[in-house]
Formats: C-alpha cells, sequence, structure tokens
C-alpha cells in the first residue's frame, strides 16, 4: 500500500526530531570554535589547536585520548585534520564527544558535539502545524541570465555578514498569493531557500529552509510547505546560518511546516 502524503510528512518530522537529537546531531553542538595560525588551548578540550592552509591543526599526547577516525591510536604528536569542505574531511573523537573541523567562507574552526549537551537533555520536540495538502504547490524554476549563480551578502545568525550562493528564482501560487523566492542549485540538481513570512519571529521561529525536488527541463518542480524545517541556529546557537536574502520574507502567514524547538 501507498502511503499518503500526509503519512509520508509524518515519517519525514518523526525522521526530522530523531536526526537533531541523534548523540551527535544538532542538539549536541556545544561550542563552534574558530582558529588562528598560532597554536592555543581550547577550554574544555586536550592539547592545542591552530589552522594554516591545509586544514586544522592539533598537537596532543597520546595519554589526552584524542582519536583520529580511521587511526587505531589515539594522536601522539602533531595531526592534521581536513575540513568538512575536503573530499576526503577528516573527524576526531574525545571519548563520546565528536570533534569536526569546518571551513566557512576561508576561515577554520572546530565545532564540539557532545551527546551530554544541555540541548539535548531538554529536547522535547519540533512543533509543527499540521500537514494541509494546500501548502503543497507547483513552482517553475528560472536560473539567472546565462545559468551562473549569485553571491548575495546576508546577515547570519553570528551577527557577521557572510555571501549566499543564489543560482535562480523559483515562481509560485500559493493562498492566493503569486510569488518568487531566491533559490540555491545543488550539486544533485536539488533547490533549497531561506525563507521568512508574517508568522516569524511570532509563531515560528525568525526564519526557516525550504527544500525542492529538481525541477525538470521545463522547471517544473513542486515547493512543500509543509517541510518548511527550522535552521539548525534554532537547535544550537554555536552554528552561522544566513537569513533570507532580498526578496524572501513573504508578507503573508505561512501555517505550514515546523514552528518551534520544545523543550521539557
Amino acid at each position: 500500500m501507498t502511503a499518503t502524503a500526509a503519512e509520508e510528512w509524518q515519517n519525514w518530522s518523526d525522521r526530522r526530531a530523531a536526526t537533531v537529537s541523534s548523540p551527535h546531531g544538532q542538539l549536541a553542538l556545544t561550542g563552534t570554535h574558530w582558529l588562528e595560525p598560532e597554536p592555543a588551548a581550547i577550554a574544555g578540550l586536550p592539547g592545542v589547536w591552530w589552522a594554516d592552509a591545509e586544514g586544522v591543526r592539533l598537537r596532543a599526547a597520546a595519554a589526552d585520548g584524542v582519536t583520529v577516525a580511521g587511526a587505531g591510536a589515539p594522536v601522539d604528536g602533531e595531526v592534521l585534520l581536513r575540513p568538512d569542505t575536503d573530499p576526503e574531511a577528516d573527524t576526531a573523537a574525545l571519548g563520546e564527544v565528536l570533534l569536526v573541523p569546518i571551513e566557512r567562507e576561508g576561515e577554520p574552526a572546530l565545532r564540539v558535539f557532545d551527546p551530554n549537551s544541555p540541548g539535548r537533555a531538554s529536547f522535547a520536540g519540533i512543533s509543527a502545524y499540521p500537514y494541509a495538502p494546500e501548502w503543497a504547490v507547483p513552482a517553475v524554476f528560472t536560473p539567472f541570465e546565462g545559468g551562473a549563480g549569485q553571491a548575495v551578502l546576508v546577515p547570519n545568525a553570528d551577527g557577521r555578514e557572510r555571501p549566499l550562493a543564489v543560482t535562480g528564482r523559483i515562481a509560485f501560487t500559493v493562498a492566493g498569493e503569486h510569488r518568487t523566492l531566491t533559490v540555491s542549485r545543488s550539486d544533485d540538481g536539488r533547490l533549497s531557500g531561506v525563507i521568512a513570512d508574517a508568522t516569524s519571529g511570532r509563531d515560528t521561529y525568525r526564519f526557516r529552509f525550504v527544500t525542492l525536488p529538481a525541477p525538470d527541463e521545463d522547471g517544473r518542480t513542486v515547493l512543500d510547505l509543509n517541510r518548511a524545517y527550522l535552521p539548525p541556529c534554532a537547535f544550537a546557537d554555536h552554528f552561522i546560518c544566513p537569513f533570507p536574502p532580498p526578496g524572501n520574507r513573504l508578507d503573508f502567514p505561512v501555517e505550514a511546516g515546523e514552528k518551534q524547538v520544545l523543550t521539557r
């Protein structure tokens, strides 16, 4: 028997809650530590950490107990950890704590995911609007002229402005309103966008993300706002999430999708 759209949405919603609350999910993030070229200590972690053109570097003793994924023994000396932007990215661990080197706009950092984080301990679910089929609507994607992407400077959740790569716009009609949204296109063809609406900052988090299936050769796809979802920074303050680009703040309420993180 084929699942109904409402059942598929419920399964998606359940997977979302399970993913963000997993031992090293978004709720487990306890720190994003931006690194300098000079070795320095990171509070709560052994050894000294720094960064260079190749990635994140650690100098530690075997007794410190830091292990690199795939290695058979703890780090004893100096080791290079390639960031998440590298096809052969590395991770490390300190017991149950996961250490993930990242790079954002050329700036390296180390993320710390602790299964015993306060956010994970207090998580009680994600509130959401009930599924409503009228919020899943046809959309047409039009790439920017020449097919080239653009970089739009937008504020981020950490207070800094960073470029957001966008590749075109989708046009759609929902709740009697015809609108367009600026979106990005990933390597697998899917589209994604950052949006806000009249519920943002009141009934829902201050902005949300949407993902659309890869458009067909005529640009046709589907915008399902039932699957508008909370950004990572809704679950942990240490994420840097882009705010909506100009034109992506809808002036009517989108009463669909995820609303807020629930706590005990």
